[in-house]
């Protein structure tokens, strides 16, 4: 047998391009379920989500955000942290989310990794359609901000109040605490969204009967209907437009940043927090079946992150994160910058009393 022996720089040559094809070569990921990819707790945790996501290419969000306002900004954000994953979202209400989160699962063709919004966790997870997971992003946020199993976590908080028309309504005179707005000089004067589940009539029966206590929420509520609460049509925001145009003097429970938004372009309209303040958050949600997990979890962890709600804060929206402070025209309307006393409605707390309020609304309200 002839002993072959390699010229030295033949030897290097070799060498070195085994270590180019090493380097050069895609890291094959193990082929984890997508629970396994959301509760990854190991210290690699970000290289194997990033290695994982160059594979799959892009993310896709079903999102309650406003296309231009906030969801474009912080979806190209995100491109721009990770060139490698190209974004795509789908904007709607919480209705039409949660029918094409259903809809997608029942088919088993899971299009949207990732939903988030007001109201979409509680009927997704009891359809089973959701993916619990694990985040450490999630560190600094209060308790009440997440859920405990991982079902959810809070993208954007709402505070809700009182909008009244500043022509009709003098700052000194407008109610300062909910047992004002029984006061008899309003009767005929108040009005609030009748079919919304976020914001209106059901949310406020719903935040009575957790502040008062059953019974005196009951009664407060029997109270406030001799009041003659006029029921309108349509979203919280479309009542403060009724407010403006004089239609309507004080809408209750609307979200309190909108008629401080009007009112910085000129409109007749002003916002009261009462106290407690009445607040709610929207949410992320990962899909059972994503088709892109390890993506999705990026996406996750970026929506949570100190970058990604500083984007929503200037977009208008009040953060999640407890670092990140709210714009200075809203640090009024927020409890933790007004020293106001909070009350949180979790998501959870008004599906399981949603029964309830809706027969309280119905004894009480119905018709008027």
């Amino acid at each position: 047998m002839q002993l072959i022996v390699m010229p030295a720089a033949l030897d290097v040559a070799l060498t070195a391009l085994a270590a180019w094809v090493l380097a050069t070569t895609p890291v094959t990921v193990h082929a984890a379920t997508v629970a396994e990819i959301a509760n990854l707790k190991t210290p690699d945790r970000e290289q194997v989500l990033v290695e994982g996501a160059k594979q799959e290419g892009k993310v896709v969000i079903y999102s309650a955000m406003i296309e231009d306002q906030a969801l474009r900004p912080i979806t190209q954000a995100f491109r721009q942290k990770y060139p490698f994953i190209e974004p795509e979202f789908w904007r709607a209400d919480t209705r039409d989310l949660i029918n094409k989160a259903l809809a997608e699962a029942r088919a088993r063709a899971v299009v949207g990794d990732i939903i988030e919004g007001g109201g979409v966790s509680q009927a997704l997870i009891k359809a089973g359609v959701l993916q619990s997971f694990s985040t450490p992003a999630l560190a600094p946020f209060a308790k009440e901000r997440f859920d405990s199993k991982g079902m959810w976590a809070a993208t954007r908080v709402s505070y809700f109040g009182l909008a009244y028309n500043t022509k009709s309504v003098k700052a000194e005179e407008a109610p300062k605490t909910y047992q004002d707005l029984l006061d008899p000089k309003w009767k005929g004067k108040l009005c609030w969204a009748s079919t919304t589940e976020t914001g209106g009539a059901l949310m406020f029966i719903t935040f009575i009967r957790q502040a008062f206590g059953e019974e005196k929420g009951e009664s407060y509520l029997r109270n406030l209907s001799k009041q003659n609460v006029d029921n309108l049509t349509g979203s919280p925001r479309e009542v403060v437009n009724n407010v403006m145009q004089g239609e309507c003097s004080i809408a209750i429970d609307i979200f309190l940043h909108h008629p401080i938004i009007s009112a910085q372009k000129g409109a007749p309209v002003a916002a009261q927090a009462l106290e407690p303040v009445l607040s709610n958050a929207s949410v992320v949600t990962l899909a059972k079946g994503a088709t892109h997990p390890h993506a999705a979890m990026l996406l996750i962890d970026y929506l949570l992150s100190k970058e990604a709600q500083q984007v929503l804060e200037k977009a208008d929206y009040l953060p999640a994160h407890p670092d990140v402070a709210p714009h200075k025209s809203l640090e009024n309307i927020v409890p933790r910058t007004a020293h106001l006393e909070e009350l949180f409605l979790s998501e959870e707390y008004m599906f399981d009393n949603r029964a309830k309020s809706l027969d309280l609304q119905k004894k009480y309200f119905q018709g008027q």
